[in-house]
This record gives structure tokens, sequence and C-alpha cells, in this order.
């Protein structure tokens, strides 16, 4: 038996681009905001509220952390949450919208504006929260307790919506086909990562495995009686890899050979491939799906084979739409705690992934602002992530964080001409999309 080890990648890309990055995130200024958000009596409030819940919320992080769970399994993880909010004087709800792992929690309804803070808590497969939702969970908790003091003061109301598993589970749309959502105007979360930024784009994303069917026969005996559906799975593969030069640059197309066929003696008669796709916007998506779609069509008649298209078995993601005037908000909360929230296009937007925010994005105005808790070079969905989301820098992003959505939920609530802004901003873009058929 030989052996030969896989050649190392050159980094010298990698190195020139953290270099740029570095050059450019010192010269910037934050996102500013030309709006004042909340009566400062009411500001001072929420800060005092958040303080005093601080540590209840570092130590909600650590256990979550400690505590790994996986979509649609967040059963510890839930009631933590729900525990916690229990002891600060607030009843939620487990298991809403049909999901046994989701959570909501409000305060008193009344006819104003309703703004709802979302948690995630699920965790990553042999990487436990590499993606950081245990921050994610806990700044949240604390947005929703901080701005809860407030609310109903304002003329508003406050949730807290916890939404199970967004890595690849799509629980916020099943949430929203639900009606979980119905009666919020505004949504708000933070990602950790390795920047302050106010606007960051993340991806939309389809699921689609093309399974092929051939014929069997003998491959030695008879090969000219099969019809060979690796053949045709191995032409599509080649295909998509074509694609990829006519592509924009903020798409991506990545796949994996699931089936290709049991012995090599035997004709396949089925393989199949799974690929995801992501774009920019959903138009772009929706255009990149009907290519892959010719693709694969394509491979089959070239081969004789059929070909059947599965489409999204989990819930397509849209990308998130931008939301200035909440983002300009939530940046100078953030300056408060000392951090230098950077606008767009300064940390490259190459450095992305896609997440079911961006369905709710296009039903109401929403924030996903991203917050360092790592190093610049630390990529999410790495070990070495999930250390940072449980260290010291973790912790110190779950106080800042969740000082920043609650101050920015009662921005929202308290300054209509603010309100009035960001919901002017969403209805200009577009409005809100039927999103449910969109890839019909």
């Amino acid at each position: 038996m030989t052996h030969t080890a896989p050649v190392p990648p050159d980094d010298s890309y990698l190195r020139s681009l953290v270099e740029a990055t570095a050059d450019a995130v010192t010269a910037a200024e934050p996102l500013s905001s030309p709006h004042t958000g909340a009566d400062e009596a009411t500001r001072a409030e929420v800060t005092a509220a958040v303080e005093r819940t601080s540590p209840d919320l570092v130590a909600l992080s650590q256990d979550l952390h400690g505590h790994p769970e996986e979509g649609f399994a967040e059963h510890r993880s839930v009631r933590a949450l729900a525990d916690l909010l229990h002891r600060h004087g607030h009843e939620a709800t487990v298991g809403v919208g049909g999901l046994d792992t989701a959570l909501r929690v409000s305060t008193p309804a009344q006819a104003g504006p309703h703004i709802a803070v979302l948690a995630e808590y699920d965790a990553l497969p042999g990487l436990g929260h590499a993606c950081g939702h245990n921050v994610i969970c806990t700044t949240a908790a604390g947005g929703f307790l901080g701005a809860a003091t407030v609310a109903e003061r304002l003329g508003g109301r406050v949730s807290l919506i916890g939404t199970p598993a967004e890595e690849g589970g799509g629980g916020k749309e099943i949430l929203a086909r639900a009606g979980v959502f119905d009666d919020v105007d505004a949504v708000i979360m933070l990602h950790p990562f390795s920047h302050d930024i106010a606007l960051h784009p993340f991806l939309g994303r389809r699921q689609l495995e093309m399974v092929f069917h051939g014929v069997g026969a003998h491959a030695s005996a008879q090969p000219f009686m099969g019809r060979n559906a690796l053949d045709a799975a191995v032409a599509a593969y080649q295909g998509v890899a074509a694609l990829r030069q006519q592509l924009p640059q903020s798409d991506r197309v990545h796949g994996v050979f699931t089936d290709g066929g049991a012995r090599p003696n035997v004709i396949p008669a089925r393989a199949a491939l799974l690929f995801y796709l992501r774009s920019q916007t959903p138009e772009t998506l929706r255009d990149l799906a009907a290519r892959m779609t010719s693709i694969a069509e394509g491979a089959a008649a070239m081969t004789g084979c059929g070909v059947e298209l599965i489409w999204d078995a989990q819930a397509a993601y849209l990308p998130i739409r931008f939301n200035t005037a909440l983002a300009g908000r939530w940046s100078a909360n953030q300056v408060i705690t000392g951090r230098k929230p950077l606008p767009p296009g300064i940390v490259p937007e190459s450095l992305t992934g896609s997440t079911d925010l961006g369905n709710l994005s296009y039903r109401m105005p929403a924030l996903h602002p991203m917050l360092a808790v790592s190093g610049p070079t630390v990529a999410l969905h790495t070990k070495e992530f999930a250390a940072a989301a449980g260290s010291e820098t973790g912790d110190a992003g779950v106080r800042d964080g969740a000082l920043g959505l609650a101050l920015t939920a009662a921005d929202y609530l308290g300054d209509a001409e603010l309100r009035q802004a960001v919901h002017d901003e969403f209805e200009a873009a577009g409005g809100a999309l039927d999103v449910p058929s969109f890839f019909a």
C-alpha cells in the first residue's frame, strides 16, 4: 500500500487579506445613527437592568457551552433559558409553533409597537458551540430582560422568541409559517464573529439533491445493457464545476456524492449528489437554481438516465435584507461598551455563510449584526471559535451584546421617528415578500 499526504494550501492570499482588513478596520469609523432613541432616563433604567442580570447571563452562556445540543434536540438548553427567565419574573411557553424546543415570552399585550429579540441555542455536530449560539441565546435573553423593564411604559411590547435549529433546520421559517411572528413588527438579534460589524451580508441558501436513476448491468459481461447512473452524477458534478467560472463572485455552489454504487463490477442503477447553493439576493439564488436544474437534466439526457431533483428537504434560507436604521442605533449602543462596530465593506463580505434570519428579514425589518468574541483570523464553525465562544472574550460579548440589544429594543419602542425610518426603509426595499411561494 502506498500513501501520499495532501499538499498544504498556500496561505499567502489569506495573510494578505488579513493584513489589508486590519488596515481598513483601523481607519474605519463606526456606523452612525441620526436618531436619538429612547430618552436618557429610560436608557439608564435599561442599562441598570442588564447590569443586574449580567452574572446570570454569563453563567447560562457557560452552561450552554458545556452542554451543546443539536438542532431540534435542544431540550436542556431551552429549559435552562426558561428557568433563567422564571428567576427574573417572566414565565415562558416552551413548545410553540409546533416545535418542542421553541420558546416564547412577552411583556403584557397592548396596542403599540411590538419588537422581538431572537435566541438561538443549537450546536454543531462534533464541534459544539462553534458558531457561538450560547452567546446568541444569552445576549437575546439579556436584551429581552433589559427592554422588558420599560416596554409597557413606552406603550409597546417586547418578546423573546427562542428559534431552534438554525444550523440547517430552518427553525425560524417553520415558526413563521406557524404564525409565531404574525403580531411582531420587527426582530433583532446578533451573531458572534471575529469583528464588530453593524451590517454584514449573509447569503441565501438552497439545498438540492440530484438522484440519477439508470439501469444496472454486469460491468464486464453486458455493459451495453446498462445505463450508468454514476456517469450521470459525474457529468453533473463536472457541469457544476464548469458553471462556477460564470457565477457572480458572491455565489457559492458546493456538493458531495452521497451514492455512487456498491461494487465496481455492477453498473450503478442509482447515484446521488447533494449540493448547497448560495447567492446574495433572492433573485440570483432563483436563477442559480434554474441553471443547476439544466445541468442535472443535461447529464441525465447524455447518459440515458432519469433524474429526480429534490429541493429544500429543509427550508430554503433567504439572504439577509439590511435595515440601516436599526443597525445604526445598534452601532451607537455598542459604542457605549467601548466597541467600534464597522460599516459594511470593511471586512471582506466573502467571509460569510447563511442563516434563517434572512427569511424573517423579508417579512419585517430585521437586525443581525456581528459581535467580536474571537481574534480576527478565527473562522466560524471551527474548534478555535468554539473555544472563543466559551472564553472570557465570549463572556464579555454576552455582557456587551445584551446591553446593545436591550437599548436597541427600547430605542425602537421609544423613538417614533426611528421606528418610522425603520419601516420606511423596509418598504422602500420592496416590503414584505411571500417567502413560502418565492421558489415555487
